[in-house]
C-alpha cells in the first residue's frame, strides 16, 4: 500500500505522535493503519519504560469543572522540564485527564495503590458468587471478577472517555513518546456535590 501524506496525517490524528514516527510505523507495517497503531503503542511502552527512572522536575496542574458546576477534578501531570510543561499540547493532555477523572470517578491511580483491605472486601463478595462453580475454575473466575471490578476504579486502567481505543495509561505513554520525556500522573482529586 502506498504511504501518502494523508495516511501519515490520519495516523498522526489517531495517535498524536510525530509525523516522522508515524511515517516510520507505516513503512514498517507496509501501510497497514491498524498495525502501525500497534507498533507505535508498543514503541511508546518501551520509551516509557526507558525513561521511568528519570527525575520529574516540572509539570502542569489542570482543572475541569462540569458545566452544571456539581462535579470537578484536578490533576497534576508531571514531566521533566519546564519546556514540556509549558507546551499547550501537554497542558491539553492534563486537562483531558482531569475531565476524564470528573466523568469516571476513579478511586485509585494504579493497581498497586489498592489497599489490601479493599481487595479482601471485594474478594469476600466474589467468593460467594463463584461458590457453585467447579473447584478447578473457581480461582480463575475469582481473579477475573476482581480484575474487572477494580479496572473500573483504577485511573490508569480505565478506558479514556474521549477515545475508547486508549486507556489512561496509553494516553500517558503517548505523551512520553510525543514529548520525549518521562510523564506521570502525580496526584488527582475529584469533588462532587452529588453522590456519584
Amino acid at each position: 500500500m502506498a504511504i501518502t501524506t494523508d495516511t501519515i496525517k490520519e495516523l498522526r490524528d489517531i495517535t498524536g505522535i510525530s509525523v516522522m514516527q508515524c511515517k516510520k510505523a507505516l513503512e514498517e507495517s507496509d501501510g497497514d493503519m491498524d498495525k502501525a497503531v500497534i507498533l507505535l503503542r508498543k514503541k511508546g511502552a518501551k520509551d516509557a519504560e526507558k525513561k521511568s527512572d528519570r527525575t520529574l522536575g516540572a509539570g502542569a496542574i489542570a482543572a475541569y469543572i462540569h458545566g452544571n458546576g456539581s462535579v470537578g477534578a484536578m490533576v497534576e501531570l508531571s514531566c521533566e522540564t519546564d519546556f514540556v510543561s509549558k507546551n499547550e499540547e501537554f497542558r491539553q493532555v492534563a486537562y483531558d485527564i482531569a475531565m476524564h477523572i470528573a466523568a469516571q470517578n476513579p478511586k485509585y491511580k494504579a493497581e498497586k495503590d489498592i489497599p489490601e483491605a479493599d481487595k479482601e472486601k471485594a474478594k469476600e463478595v466474589f467468593i460467594k458468587e463463584v461458590a457453585d462453580k467447579p473447584d478447578d475454575m473457581k480461582e480463575k473466575i475469582l481473579e477475573g471478577k476482581l480484575a474487572s471490578h477494580f479496572k473500573e476504579q483504577v485511573l490508569l486502567d480505565q478506558t479514556f472517555i474521549k477515545n475508547p481505543e486508549l486507556t489512561i495509561a496509553d494516553l500517558v505513554q503517548n505523551a512520553v513518546q510525543k514529548f520525549g520525556e518521562k510523564v506521570e500522573i502525580s496526584h488527582f482529586v475529584r469533588l462532587s456535590t452529588i453522590d456519584s
